[in-house]
């Protein structure tokens, strides 16, 4: 291997990927969600700092890699997510800088949570704990049985929109609840269906797996909504943009979906204003799916071992350009 490169690491690490890093470079460890205030670096900031710790490696998380970043002479950059949309993905591969990526960090914790929405949509845990807190167990004269009836998961049927990591790790823990799972994906050749419309007519949950694109945007909107099953109930643990803000709050009010789970909200934050907020049959939590120590040791290892293959000389299988190889 070369003489030991210097690498500035503002993403959240751990673990064994964490250890083995720090066999590889002298690691300068400033994790953006542990600084008070919390930090996000633009651009010009984090070049300015990579110039004065002389690093030649950076691994981000949330902070901006292009402009005058990609200016200094990069040994490689790291970009603990699926998809590093921080980085300038393009000028970095016309520099010759390989871009890591850490594809399924967080592809069980987002599985999880989306298991965990569904549970307290179905069986209305939210509503029940709070009425427990309040006193309120009898309440208008009526008994929690009557209240909080729910048909059981066993036995019905769940459409997935999206089987990449998540979907996959999503699709194997609901046949495990004993759920038929049905799955919506073009790109995906163990995908059930190519036609959504005709998957959403078979459907008593549907769950947002998918990434955001020109093709994915508001893909769930009016006509979505309406073919599903009456009362089935829908998550996204994915991004808001998939889905018709307007026509979920229509197919809620109006009975159509019995429920939904939502992790995600566009500008990461929800109006406490929004009908959502108040309606009892959904739940709502705030952009955690990947939120586990897991998904930093998964991310940690990922790009730990890509980096380990560029000081030999060999191609990381984790590589975001794989051009660059060339």
């Amino acid at each position: 291997m070369p003489d030991r490169p210097r690498a500035f690491v503002t993403a959240p690490l751990r673990g064994a990927g964490f250890e083995k890093l720090q066999t590889l470079a002298d690691v300068i460890y400033e994790p953006w969600i542990e600084q008070t205030p919390l930090r996000m670096m633009k651009a010009d900031e984090l070049a300015q700092r990579l110039e004065s710790e002389g690093a030649t490696v950076v691994i981000v998380e949330a902070d901006e890699v292009k402009g005058p970043v990609l200016d200094l002479p990069l040994l490689a950059i790291g970009s603990t997510r699926g998809d590093p949309n921080n980085v300038d993905l393009d000028t970095a591969t016309a520099r010759g800088i390989p871009v890591l990526r850490a594809p399924g960090r967080n592809a069980d914790a987002v599985a999880e949570m989306t298991v965990a929405l569904l549970f307290a949509v179905n069986r209305h845990l939210i509503a029940a704990d709070r009425d427990v807190r309040a006193g309120d167990v009898y309440q208008d004269g009526t008994i929690p049985y009557q209240r909080f009836r729910a048909w059981e998961l066993n036995g019905r049927t769940a459409g997935l929109v999206g089987l990449g990591a998540v979907g996959r790790a999503t699709k194997w823990r609901l046949e495990g609840l004993g759920m038929r799972v049905l799955s919506y994906d073009p790109y995906n050749a163990d995908a059930t269906h190519v036609d959504l419309d005709a998957m959403l007519g078979e459907v008593d949950v549907l769950s947002i797996h998918a990434v955001v694109s020109d093709e994915t945007k508001a893909m769930i909107g009016p006509e979505q909504f309406d073919r599903m099953r009456d009362g089935a109930i829908f998550l996204n643990t994915a991004r808001a943009q998939m889905h018709d803000g307007e026509a979920l709050l229509k197919a809620l009010t109006s009975g159509k979906l019995a429920g939904a789970g939502l992790d995600h909200f566009e500008g990461e934050w929800l109006d406490p204003a929004s009908p959502l907020a108040s309606m009892p049959t959904v739940v709502l939590t705030p952009h955690i799916g990947g939120a586990t120590y897991d998904t930093e040791a998964n991310h940690s290892q990922l790009i730990a071992d890509g980096l380990e293959a560029i000081l030999r000389g060999e191609r990381p299988a984790n590589l975001a350009n794989p051009e660059v190889w060339k």
